[in-house]
């Protein structure tokens, strides 16, 4: 049976205020093992950001979809997959669960729950980076779902290991995430003033996402129709 909304928004609480403590949180480990190495501080950071997103998308995808993204969610809305009233209550939703999620992970290690970042992140090349990041996030769960629905979690989180790796960014490729993450000064931090830029290069990856998916496997109106409202009804059909 279909979960209900509450169910739903939960599941995506749940998962996105994890995710953001396993960001954080594996950050400061990181850098505390690490003795000043910034690439094993990144390598730890990045299998366990990969490991959290696999359990957390098996766990909640059967409900919620788990998108933990509002540019995964905006995009689901623009495909026909949620109304617009429950776009709207998940981002909420994953807004408030990312900040949560970075005030436990202050909690767990000790240190003050809020703290504005002041690692910079700016300028052109990080902008494109983050374009880059997200329009592979979302061409990989857009076209995952299409294809082998079962696979997403380890494409999600392959692609995001990847992703930490090979962008300047380091990858936050979500607006909710990048908004969180300025409430800290750890490793995972980002400036107040960095904001912005990041989230607009965010949607301009995700607007392009959408339209090369479009391009290489469009919605027809018969597609659409069979489209159901909620995304894990749309891969159990898929399976069928």
């Amino acid at each position: 049976m279909q979960a209900t909304l509450l169910q739903r928004l939960t599941a995506e609480f749940i998962g996105t205020a994890l995710l953001l403590a396993t960001v954080v949180g594996s950050g400061i480990m990181g850098v505390e093992l690490s003795a000043g190495n910034d690439g094993i501080a990144l390598l730890a950071n990045a299998a366990a950001t990969g490991a959290a997103l696999y359990v957390l998308i098996v766990l909640f995808g059967p409900i919620s979809g788990a998108h933990f993204n509002p540019v995964v969610t905006l995009a689901m809305r623009a495909r026909g997959e949620l109304r617009g009233e429950v776009a709207v209550a998940y981002i909420a939703v994953q807004l408030v669960a990312a900040v949560a999620g970075v005030v436990l992970a202050h909690a767990m290690f000790g240190l003050e729950l809020i703290q504005p970042g002041d690692h910079v992140r700016s300028g052109a090349s990080q902008w494109l980076s983050e374009a880059v990041a997200t329009f592979g996030l979302l061409l990989t769960i857009l076209l995952g779902v299409r294809h082998r629905p079962g696979a997403v979690p380890a494409l999600v989180a392959c692609y995001i290991f990847a992703a930490y790796w090979f962008t300047a960014s380091t990858s936050f490729a979500n607006p909710a995430v990048t908004v969180a993450r300025a409430l800290t000064r750890t490793f995972a931090g980002i400036r107040p003033d960095d904001i912005l830029g990041f989230i607009a290069a965010q949607v301009v990856g995700a607007l392009a996402a959408l339209a090369v998916t479009q391009l290489l496997v469009p919605l027809d109106k018969q597609a659409r129709s069979a489209v159901p409202p909620s995304l894990v009804k749309w891969w159990s059909a898929r399976r069928r």
